[in-house]
């Protein structure tokens, strides 16, 4: 059986592993150049903890994860409003909570490849423009009209899927914007490293938030979100221009940051996917794809691991393509519940997350300096929990 995955992140690379440990043949199409070095950090926890200990991945992400002791709020004068202690919170949670990286998520489930015996071929530089399902199978075309056929294809093409535009729809169907952007990227600077190593800055500011940690190598990751808010001439601007003038004045550590932004940072929608099906006979879509909870769920790393995972659990056994479309119809039975409930729980953040006015910003310093209080703690990290499935 061969299956076709389209798109080298998360969720793509831990299907084209489950399903080559169980014997399939996979191809990986990604459509940039290498592992995608940029990306935001992530809090780890809930599903894809269970998924990756059960698949073998756990020790790799553990071993790359990062170790923050806090995430500090500061004022435009680099002053400290309230802060969130992380090791208090994992320790709540069950000490499984990991700091990640994107770009680390991946590169660890690309090095995990060689645990599939040579079964996986990830092709990077192999962007899919159309996509179809017919009686015979899936075919994708790739740019220099090259098509390629196989048993299934898995779309695992993020957001702005070509997998989900050619065989389900087009964009517009299905993308939910929550009126806001993020952007992230990574800078090299010593001086800014060793002032921020070990915690999160977030900036206490209103309509836009500036964060920015520590990471190895001397270098600062940085992570962007602002509203939405379309201005005259603001769409002829590139994504550098945008954010220097979105985030001008937040502080010295954000002004040195935006000096070094790259020339094309990551700067897109923060959005949900919301699909009446993932599933045909011979396609399914997993992660981002299907169902993206946007950043302000705080699972999507989490939820495309113990996605992509359950998708290898009920497709891998299938041996004829007779069994292919019951398996994905499985899939998808088990699985909505669980994306549903992290896009409720990213559409209730998505209200509070960047205070519109001081009366909010307020609140939300209140609400994180009670969570160091006996009782409280425990209070809000049972909510958090809570509003992941297990």
């Amino acid at each position: 059986m061969k299956a076709i995955v389209a798109g080298a992140g998360i969720a793509g690379l831990v299907a084209a592993r489950q399903l080559a440990l169980a014997g399939w043949d996979v191809e990986v199409l990604e459509k940039s150049r290498a592992l995608r070095p940029d990306g935001y950090m992530m809090d780890f926890f809930g599903p894809g903890v269970e998924a990756s200990e059960r698949i073998g991945l756990y020790p790799r992400l553990a071993e790359a994860a990062y170790h923050i002791q806090s995430a500090d709020y500061v004022d435009t004068a680099g002053r400290t409003t309230c802060s969130i202690d992380y090791l208090r919170f994992s320790k709540l949670a069950g000490g499984k909570v990991l700091s990640l990286l994107r770009p680390d998520i991946e590169a660890a489930v690309l090095a995990a490849l060689e645990d599939a015996a040579g079964r996986v071929r990830v092709r990077y530089g192999a962007r899919v423009v159309n996509a179809r399902t017919d009686a015979d199978g899936a075919h994708v075309l790739v740019e220099a009209n090259q098509e390629m056929s196989a048993d299934v294809l898995v779309g695992a093409d993020g957001i702005h899927s070509e997998v989900r535009a050619g065989v389900f729809g087009p964009e517009r169907d299905f993308l939910r914007p929550l009126g806001m952007r993020a952007a992230a990227f990574i800078v090299t600077d010593p001086a800014l490293n060793a002032r921020f190593r070990g915690r999160f800055i977030l900036t206490d500011t209103l309509n836009r938030m500036a964060g920015l940690y520590g990471i190895r190598q001397d270098e600062v990751a940085a992570f962007l979100v602002y509203r939405d808010a379309v201005s005259p001439g603001k769409e002829a601007v590139t994504a550098r221009q945008r954010l220097r003038s979105e985030f001008a004045g937040l502080g010295d550590a954000v002004d040195r940051l935006l000096d070094l932004c790259p020339a094309h940072p990551y700067d897109d929608t923060v959005a949900q996917v919301v699909m009446p099906r993932w599933h045909t006979d011979r396609a399914v879509l997993v992660g981002d794809a299907c169902g993206a909870v946007s950043l302000l769920a705080g699972q999507g790393g989490s939820l495309a691991i113990a996605g992509a995972a359950l998708l290898g659990d009920v497709l891998g056994p299938v041996a004829t393509p007779s069994g292919i479309g019951a398996a994905l119809a499985r899939f998808e039975q088990q699985w909505r519940p669980v994306v549903e409930m992290a896009q409720k729980s990213g559409r209730r953040t998505a209200a509070t997350f960047l205070p519109r006015n001081t009366t909010q910003l307020l609140l939300r310093r209140w609400v994180i300096r009670a969570t160091r209080l006996p009782g409280v703690d425990r209070l809000v990290a049972h909510q958090i929990l809570r509003s992941i499935a297990k």
